[in-house]
């Protein structure tokens, strides 16, 4: 064969594996409102910037006629490329050849980059489009899925991992997006879960659709799985860019710093008025985080799951901080099972990737009643501050108002290695509210009198006591428990010097050979 018609042969080549399953199937995924792996990547990563490896494999399969169909790729688009000049690794799936079905081959492609990006230290993205194992494999794509499995867990820790749902993700499937740091989903085009509708109703008889049994919103407010909602993939690969901009490349580097043109005395005269005088009234707790951070910039993570607290990723002064924050407008800020469970996750994704972390505190406690006890809030709770005491990065504590109980504690104090313990003049640092604190310590008295009216007036004037006494931030500074009160206009200010002088901090934990965290 002439050297002319050698190039020529590559050239079909490509052309056929970029074609994956055919112009039809292309134009049916087109038409579902999803875009193309090839198409995906592109617009994931910077321009020109894309290597791909593997374009030629094909699968070994010789069963149920399968020998007679072969398409170059084998339904997974695997290399490397840049986001923003920084390399990252990425495979995205391909509905278009055999429904994205995981192949042995499919899953030496995926190993392959899984491998490279654990040697150079790059972040992986997964792109999910695949109607789950191929089953004229057998037990050759259920090994496939483990050697993926085992190397998502060999990475956890060292280099960020990022899954982008945009289609089906089911069986065995989706527990490797569940095993990687981060989930983002598309509505109404992607769907996560362990057993489908037809499984579902011949077990227990529930009649329910994909998108109700595992759709972006299901999995978004309700089981906390999925980290981010984009209206389209599109919005999806956006959010993807932008989350990989606070992360670093892996464990052994710090975050990107960006030049910042935010003064970093910057003074918001607003926040000193912030808090309500009725300590019952809730507010945003997302407004004095968009007022303290670098041009209001905040990428909140889990937005629709355990509202109840905030995290979320931020910049002070151009360095990458993550975000943990009570919010007051949704439960009075209590802590409960889900809330505790999603911000141990992120403290300890930040602590595994070298991020600071600032936690804004106004917690009454803990969430009483029974369906917290039977669920376990115990071992959940024990969570947060197991994350909490286990973390080495830089942490930075603002008391706004109430932080009662052990929730007190669990909040990043200082008695958990809080770095730097800030509260503001509302803070109000006690073992629980004046209400019940009196009903406890003032009982034998309370029990005693019988008019109403004189009993209303001695409550009245115990709470008071209480208050002046507890209901401040000067008893828990008086011991060395808080740094300093600040004045809140100033925060944004001291977060940063705070931040500047934790910059070179080390902080190590025992030798063993792993934690045991409450799980």
């Amino acid at each position: 064969m002439a050297f002319e018609d050698k190039i020529k042969e590559l050239l079909e080549k490509r052309e056929q594996a970029i074609l994956g399953g055919g112009q039809k199937r292309i134009d049916a995924q087109h038409a579902k409102g999803k875009l193309t792996a090839r198409e995906r990547i592109e617009l994931l990563l910077d321009e020109g910037s894309f290597e791909e490896f593997d374009m030629f494999v094909t699968h070994r399969c010789t069963e149920f006629g399968l020998e007679k169909q072969q398409f170059l790729s084998d339904g997974v688009v695997t290399g490397h490329g840049t986001i923003d000049g920084r390399v990252v690794y990425v495979f995205s799936q391909d509905f278009t050849v055999f429904g994205g079905s995981l192949s042995e081959t499919f899953a030496q492609k995926i190993c392959k980059i899984m491998d490279q990006a654990m040697k150079v230290g790059a972040p992986l993205i997964g792109i999910n489009d695949s109607g789950g194992a191929r089953i004229q494999e057998g037990v050759q794509s259920l090994a496939g899925y483990a050697e993926i499995f085992q190397r998502n867990i060999m990475a956890s820790g060292v280099i960020p991992q990022i899954s982008a749902i945009f289609g089906p993700c089911a069986g065995g499937a989706v527990y490797s997006p569940a095993l990687t740091d981060f989930i983002i989903m598309s509505k109404q085009t992607s769907y996560m879960f362990v057993t489908g509708p037809k499984v579902v109703k011949t077990v227990t008889g529930e009649v329910v659709t994909d998108e109700e049994l595992g759709g972006a919103m299901v999995h978004g407010s309700k089981s906390g799985i999925t980290h981010f909602v984009a209206d389209d993939e599109r919005e999806g690969i956006l959010l993807t860019r932008k989350l990989l901009s606070f992360l670093p490349q892996n464990n052994l580097e710090d975050p990107p710093s960006i030049p910042c043109d935010d003064p970093i005395d910057r003074l918001d005269d607003s926040l000193n008025y912030f808090i309500p005088d009725n300590p019952n009234k809730p507010y945003d707790v997302k407004d004095i985080i968009h007022s303290i951070v670098d041009n209001g910039e905040f990428l909140e993570v889990q937005r629709h799951f355990a509202p109840n607290i905030i995290t979320g990723f931020a910049r002070f002064n151009g360095m990458p901080m993550g975000i943990v924050a009570n919010q007051p407008q949704y439960l009075a800020g209590v802590l409960d099972i889900n809330a505790s469970r999603k911000a141990a996750r992120f403290v300890r994704f930040c602590d595994a990737f070298n991020i600071p972390i600032l936690t804004l505190v106004d917690v009454p406690g803990f969430l009483p009643g029974t369906a917290q006890e039977y669920g376990g809030i115990i071992i959940h709770g024990a969570k947060l501050l197991f994350a909490y005491g286990e973390a080495t990065v830089p942490k930075i504590t603002v008391i706004l108002r109430k932080a009662y109980g052990g929730a007190y504690d669990v909040m990043s104090s200082k008695h958990l290695r809080g770095d730097i313990n800030y509260a503001w003049p509302t803070a109000e640092i006690a073992v629980m509210g004046p209400k019940g604190a009196i009903e406890i310590l003032h009982s034998k008295n309370l029990a005693e009198i019988t008019d109403p009216i004189e009993r209303e007036a001695y409550t009245s004037k115990a709470e008071a006591e209480y208050k002046k006494k507890f209901a401040n931030p000067y008893n828990a500074a008086k011991y060395g428990f808080i740094d300093d009160v600040i004045e809140p206009r100033n925060t944004r200010f001291r977060v940063i010097r705070a931040l500047q002088a934790l910059a070179t901090k080390k902080d190590t934990n025992p030798p063993k050979k792993h934690t045991n965290i409450p799980l």
